[in-house]
């Protein structure tokens, strides 16, 4: 590949998902895109750049953006987020949203669906003490393809293995042939919606929790500030805000700030901290849940 071509594709790939391509990734656009052309019988990187530059087809440019696209993702995934979820912020959104008896979630960049389905299976386990109830959990990414494996909640051995603990798989899941799909109770409990993260979102009215975890990682600092920008305003003022283990709004000009008391768990600035409500019971889970596995 020219470097005239690769700096074409990092400035596509820029402009339409934010992806930021640095010069030491050139390998790996080189060997996924590679993958591309041979699937669309495209004869080679040079061939697909031309044929960029020439059609402007949306259709191809996504293709190049879901082949660039990082899909890395498991069951409770890092853990700390998930014992956040389950030990604080659902007591504390309970507590605050007992009169509309409603909860919203809203998984930013949420890949092939494995933590829309954790939040959905903790959620569960709460049985009847949710009866009446409205549940909300928002899955939405940049790509249809991988989204399509989202909805369908159908994995394979490898990626049940990793992360998912035994007694929740026994629980959730029917085997089909060697794979494993998620129970239809839990798959409608999400609804999964293509979104690109630097795109307005306000259809998608306000959440009480967002995460957007292990996405703004790919990012260069303009562009995390303007997704941080564009995600804060969906939150309740008293909302909680998940990132992954290796992101962070320091530094960065944005309405979120870290909760004092909690690592890796964001409000509002003019919240800066737990809701001003009366300390919520912590919730009784079955012991199952007690220690999942990251």
């Amino acid at each position: 590949m020219t470097e005239a071509d690769f700096s074409f594709l990092r400035l596509l790939l820029q402009q339409r998902s934010g992806l930021s391509l640095t010069t030491d990734k050139r390998y790996l656009a080189e060997s996924r895109l590679g993958i591309l052309c041979r699937r669309r019988g495209i004869a080679d990187l040079e061939a697909l750049v031309r044929q960029l530059r020439l059609s402007r087809d949306p259709a191809l440019e996504s293709a190049v953006v879901d082949a660039m696209t990082t899909n890395e993702t498991l069951f409770f995934r890092d853990q700390t987020p998930f014992d956040l979820f389950r030990d604080v912020i659902l007591p504390e959104r309970l507590a605050a949203n007992a009169a509309s008896r409603s909860l919203r979630i809203w998984c930013a960049a949420v890949s092939s669906g494995q933590e829309a389905y954790s939040l959905a299976m903790l959620i569960d386990e709460l049985g009847d003490r949710l009866a009446g109830w409205k549940i909300e959990i928002l899955g939405t990414d940049i790509s249809a393809e991988i989204l399509d494996k989202a909805r369908a909640g159908i994995y394979s051995q490898f990626e049940i293995q990793r992360g998912l603990p035994i007694q929740m798989l026994l629980k959730h899941f029917q085997q089909i042939g060697d794979k494993w799909q998620v129970s239809q109770r839990i798959r409608s409990m999400v609804t999964f919606t293509q979104h690109n993260l630097l795109e307005r979102n306000d259809r998608f009215g306000r959440f009480d929790v967002i995460f957007c975890r292990n996405v703004l990682i790919y990012f260069d600092v303009p562009t995390k500030v303007k997704v941080l920008e564009l995600l804060a305003p969906r939150l309740v003022p008293d909302g909680a805000f998940l990132l992954g283990a290796a992101e962070t709004v320091l530094g960065l000009a944005t309405k979120l700030v870290c909760d004092p008391l909690h690592r890796g768990l964001y409000r509002h600035a003019a919240i800066g901290g737990p809701p001003a409500i009366s300390p919520a019971p912590a919730l009784q889970f079955p012991r199952t849940t007690a220690a999942l596995r990251g």
